[in-house]
């Protein structure tokens, strides 16, 4: 008998199980083939396949240009990776109450990069990390890959999705290194308001951990609340913030994101943080040379009237849907002020046959070819999050067939 002394690693099964990508994969293969009407994808956050949400002229104007320059189609070079550093630290250190160095800044392909980078970075023996609920879970799939402990804490949908912040200090110990805090939120559409971002700050001090800061939807704001990063807050506790272009300039397909230190007072440095997000970041894969070529163009020059438009049309969008959910019995709608996601709290007792969120979306799915994404996705069943960053045709159309699929599926008296 053959004896082989390989396996595959099994967080690698259980990572890829909890992806909102299996969960998708999942709800395609359960649709209806036979239905012909266009499939409504209001179950994630890649608008740029919309004419409405299609990247600026500048933008693209910046890519061809690098291109057609021939200077980019090699591996990075130090004065090319400085350059796109420095304009990155120039454009968020308006946002910032001190000057951030190009030192701080250290570039990813994407924000999922950046996740990877700094789980795997803090993925020390015996380490735990706090990971908000319902979240990104992204974020689970790679602590599950490497071995980090998972605490979840709770996030207050009566409280415009705040932090419990009571919660965190119940969970942490003396092994928790960091706390994930996303905002704008994905999936709750939230945005944190500048005092509930200090008492953030005040407690991780207060437990010892860092903060990563996922600011991948950073200034897609349109409620009350303007958008604050996290960074502001670094001289009171160590922040890792990680950004990208995938979403304010609706180009997810460019890869290209980035780590900032932001602790003017050197904890990271000291502890080896920093270090060993330099060495993990030298030995992966870097951004495309194209985008490199284009970032600084496009974060300088980009004009305000593309942001403000977004922002309209993410308004407009947002409200919409809002207003949509609230007209069916069995959804509770969250009100969003940002991102292009919004939360609705599911009641099944008034439909026949339908138990919990994951059937409701897979039914949905093949009755309706509407998807949606399961709260289960997220860490909160009987949930949904539901994505606005559509054609507003499209969004009218998916919420008219939600409508007719709950009342179809209403039990009869």
């Amino acid at each position: 008998m053959e004896r082989w002394n390989f396996k595959g690693k099994e967080e690698a099964k259980k990572a890829s199980a909890c992806t909102i990508r299996s969960y998708l994969n999942n709800l395609n293969e359960n649709m209806n083939k036979n239905d012909t009407r266009n499939v409504i994808p209001l179950s994630h956050g890649d608008p740029s396949g919309f004419p409405n949400f299609r990247t600026s002229k500048l933008s693209e104007d910046a890519l061809v240009h690098a291109l057609q320059s021939g200077k980019y189609n090699g591996y990075p070079q130090k004065s090319t990776l400085l350059q796109a550093t420095r304009s990155i630290a120039e454009y968020l250190s308006r946002d910032y109450p001190y000057e951030l160095s190009p030192n701080d800044v250290h570039i990813t392909a994407g924000a999922k990069q950046a996740i990877d980078v700094l789980i795997t970075a803090l993925a020390v023996p015996g380490a735990n990390i706090l990971l908000p609920r319902p979240g990104y879970p992204a974020y689970e799939a790679l602590a599950t890959f490497s071995r980090l402990e998972m605490r979840h804490y709770d996030l207050l949908p009566e409280q415009d999705w705040e932090v419990d912040i009571d919660g965190i200090e119940a969970l942490a110990d003396d092994k928790t290194v960091a706390m994930v805090v996303i905002n704008p939120g994905n999936p709750c559409g939230n945005v944190y308001k500048r005092e509930h971002l200090k008492k953030i700050a005040e407690a991780a001090r207060k437990l010892g951990m860092l903060v990563i800061s996922d600011e991948a939807y950073g200034h897609l704001v349109f409620g009350s609340n303007p958008f604050v990063p996290m960074g502001v807050f670094g001289e009171i506790a160590p922040i890792l913030t990680i950004g990208s272009i995938s979403k304010r300039w609706m180009v997810p397909g460019w890869r290209f994101g980035w780590i900032v230190i932001c602790d003017p007072n050197g904890i990271l440095q000291k502890h080896g943080v920093v270090e060993s997000i330099k060495n993990y970041l030298n030995i992966s894969v870097v951004p495309p040379m194209l985008t490199l070529g284009a970032i600084t163009r496009i974060l300088v020059e980009t004009p305000e009237e593309f942001y403000s438009n977004t922002i309209n049309l993410l308004r407009k969008a947002a409200d919409i849907c809002y207003a949509g959910l609230r007209e069916i019995p069995c959804f509770t709608p969250y009100k969003p002020q940002g991102s292009m996601f919004l939360m609705a709290k599911l009641n099944m007792s008034p439909l026949e046959g339908i138990n919990n969120d994951l059937e409701f979306c897979t039914r949905l799915a093949r009755e309706e070819s509407v998807v949606v994404l399961p709260g289960e996705a997220l860490g909160l069943k009987n949930w949904v999050r539901v994505t606005f960053a559509v054609e507003i045709s499209t969004l009218e159309d998916g919420l008219c067939r939600i409508k007719a699929f709950c009342f179809r599926n209403v039990k009869q008296q």
